[in-house]
């Protein structure tokens, strides 16, 4: 090994005449970096022989401290030299190919060092953080080799210390590895233009994104969000034998065609998101491709990739990715496990990124959002017509913010204000936020940066109709009788709370009758409380004993359907309650099987298949948080609900698993409702109510409730009963 360094090393270093070449290059960089006069030796020497003292180092043993910061610094100085060489336009091509040929031997030497001790492939990442010492390290490796340096860049002002993030679990596959030896540089895409700045006047001391939040939130007069879509050709509707494509995904495909790069695809669930995802990566040649998907469909996803684009390789990362292939065209990587491979993830040099079920990011402060948000950013910042699609058919939960990370993802927002190219069409608006007609153009601006929703009634009315049946059941045994004393007891203590609050204040204060400010104050203080609190009985404690008491009266009649109608998909919200299903369902005679949180993706996509294709399997008992998103369960039509969510989002993507594209029959959704409890009020609050998607994005006019409203309204509702109204 030594001896090959010696050889390449006199490579690099070549003949007296490569030097002066060298030097030239370096004096036509500007002001800044000129060579030295008589000093002919240039940067490319200096980085030989930094290099060579790090392999020798690394054949040694573990690359120390001060030696690691030397690879870092020879890698940053390499991209600088690389940039320089392809841009200088007083270069010739004989010497520019010259110096790239003797940059090339230099990386080869940092491949090798950094396939020798893998922990050095995070400092090739170019967001990777530099220290004090590193820029120290660049100005004196700089003034070696000949450059004139500014009095600012010989004046290295230390920074206050801070803390590292914390990287013990990431890992590098030797795939990697491997891919970074054969490519260990990627140069960025100048071919592509990025947005200038515009030129802001009105809006330069706005605060714009309150206003184009409240512009969905005000909704639109029916005006469904979705852009203008072109009419497909018949090259957009091509797909592998056997496939049929809707019009509205050929749509969508037609779009990214055009030259669109940017996407929320918001379809209502069922519509075939992931096909259209994948169409318009293979029409935009978008590979490689990156898709971040919940860990429940990540193997669903790598089947989605060999049907609609059979000529494209997928790989999907499981654990530390011993298994991966990391010369795969599409890159399949779920949220839980995003954190171990961020960090050579960025190295990969992606031309697009797919996040499915987008809403997971919602919170930006979560270290999931950070780290898909860090990915994007590092693509655009190498590819700016990077294609992008966040892919959720219910962006909005619980409030309109919940539009800030998708937003920020998409590279429309940076989290705070617009980016350049969003407040440019903005100002071409020619309003600002106090004029008249300010939000609905401002809503259609955003609309057309790439917001496409479509609902099933209007781009699909060839699917099955759907529809939602309650089942009140009595809970008359032992535990029904606990349930409702301990929904009496609750009522009792916020009449009593409600009471003494009342009392607290004067007739002037809350006038005649019973304040309604004064029962939602009591509601929410106790709501905190049940949210911080581990025991005791409150709202939450209740529901949870209340599933409990109508497992085995559901798991009842999901046999009796299951005999009458065939296949028939069982959600529940906790464990316990889907325990008490499966014996149940065992005792009647009916096999089953199970989708719970705790399963591998593969085994999780077992159970999938054998529900679909196994004529035997009648029943499949699954997790309304770990199989409510992205599966395909459409060999049932009938879908019953032990237990309520508490939004009408998390209830209808349950409903969809079933009611999509692929079904022939009209899906029936049974709603197992514990009668004369608060579970009855739940449902009635969840229906009364359209949901926040439905406002922002399908043009509705109806009141906004999200989780946290009903759970107040709920308590308020056992508020008056004690109170008598």
């Amino acid at each position: 090994m030594a001896r090959s360094a010696r050889s390449e090393g006199n490579t690099i270093n070549g003949a007296s005449s490569r030097s002066r070449t060298a030097a030239k290059s370096a004096s036509r960089r500007g002001s800044k970096h000129r060579s030295r006069p008589g000093d002919d030796a240039g940067m490319i020497p200096v980085l030989a022989r930094a290099v060579r003292e790090i392999e020798g180092a690394a054949e040694r043993g573990k690359v120390g401290p001060s030696n690691r910061t030397k690879f870092q610094v020879i890698a940053l100085l390499m991209r600088e030299e690389r940039a320089h060489a392809k841009s200088d336009p007083d270069v010739s091509d004989a010497e520019r190919a010259e110096l790239l040929k003797r940059l090339d031997g230099v990386a080869t030497i940092l491949a090798k060092t950094a396939a020798r001790d893998t922990s050095l492939i995070a400092l090739l990442a170019e967001d990777a953080p530099v220290s004090d010492a590193a820029r120290k390290l660049r100005r004196d490796m700089l003034m070696a080799s000949g450059a004139e340096l500014s009095p600012d860049e010989l004046i290295i002002a230390v920074e206050a210390p801070t803390l590292a993030p914390v990287a013990e679990k990431q890992v590098v596959p030797k795939s990697v590895i491997s891919r970074q030896l054969s490519n260990p540089f990627l140069a960025p895409d100048f071919s592509q233009p990025v947005a200038a700045k515009p030129a802001t006047h009105r809006l330069a001391n706005w605060e714009l994104l309150e206003p184009l939040f409240r512009a969905f939130e005000y909704g639109s007069g029916g005006n469904v969000a979705s852009m203008g879509l072109p009419e497909p050709s018949d090259a957009d509707r091509r797909v592998p034998g056997g496939l049929e494509l809707f019009h509205h995904q050929a749509e969508f495909v037609a779009s990214a065609r055009e030259g669109h790069r940017s996407y929320l695809l918001a379809d209502e669930p069922g519509l075939g998101k992931t096909a259209q995802a994948l169409l318009a990566a293979s029409v935009t040649n978008s590979y490689p491709l990156l898709v971040v998907v919940p860990n429940v469909v990540k193997m669903n996803w790598a089947r989605e990739v060999e049907r609609w684009t059979p000529n494209k390789s997928a790989t999907v990362i499981h654990g530390s990715g011993e298994d991966l292939d990391a010369y795969a065209d599409v890159v399949i990587v779920n949220y839980d496990v995003l954190d171990r491979h961020v960090g050579w993830l960025r190295t990969l040099g992606f031309k697009g990124m797919v996040v499915d079920e987008a809403h997971f990011i919602k919170n930006r402060e979560s270290q999931r959002s950070k780290h898909v948000l860090a990915l994007a950013e590092s693509i655009r910042a190498l590819r700016p017509r990077a294609l992008m699609i966040a892919l959720t058919g219910t962006p909005l939960i619980n409030t309109i913010e919940d539009f800030r990370a998708i937003w920020q993802f998409l590279g429309w927002i940076d989290g705070e204000k617009p980016t350049a190219e969003l407040m440019a069409h903005l100002e071409e608006n020619g309003l600002t936020p106090a004029d008249f007609g300010f939000f609905a153009e401002a809503r259609q601006t955003v609309i057309d940066m790439g917001i496409v929703r479509r609902k099933k009634l209007d781009v699909a009315s060839n699917l099955p109709s759907k529809r939602i049946a309650d089942l009140p059941v009595e809970l008359d045994d032992d535990l029904g009788r606990s349930i409702r004393d301990a929904e009496r007891e609750l009522g009792a203590r916020l009449r009593s709370r409600y009471l003494s609050l009342r009392a607290s204040r004067t007739g002037a204060e809350i006038g005649e009758g019973h304040s309604e400010e004064l029962m939602r104050m009591v509601a929410r203080a106790e709501l905190e409380e049940s949210k911080a609190s581990k025991s005791g009985d409150n709202v939450f404690t209740m529901l949870r004993r209340i599933g409990q008491a109508k497992a085995v009266l559901a798991a009842d009649y999901t046999a009796q359907l299951a005999r009458s109608v065939g296949k028939v998909v069982f959600f529940a919200k906790h464990i316990d309650v889907m325990d008490a299903a499966e014996e149940t369902l065992a005792r009647r005679g009916l096999t089953t099987v199970s989708i719970r949180g705790d399963q591998t993706a593969a085994f999780r996509q077992a159970q999938v298949d054998a529900f679909n294709n196994d004529p035997q399997v009648s029943v499949v008992v699954a997790s309304l948080t770990a199989a409510g998103v992205g599966l395909n369960l459409q060999a049932a039509s009938n879908v019953v609900l032990a237990e309520l969510s508490w939004t009408s989002a998390e209830q209808t993507q349950a409903i969809d698993r079933v009611h999509r594209i692929g079904q022939a029959e009209p899906v029936t959704a049974w709603r197992i409702i514990a009668a004369q409890t608060i579970d009855a009020k739940i449902a009635e609050l969840i229906d009364s109510k359209a949901g926040l998607a439905a406002r922002a994005l399908d043009g509705s006019d109806a009141d906004i409730v999200d989780a946290s409203e009903v759970q107040l309204e709920a308590l308020v509702a056992l508020l008056r009963d004690a109170l008598g109204d």
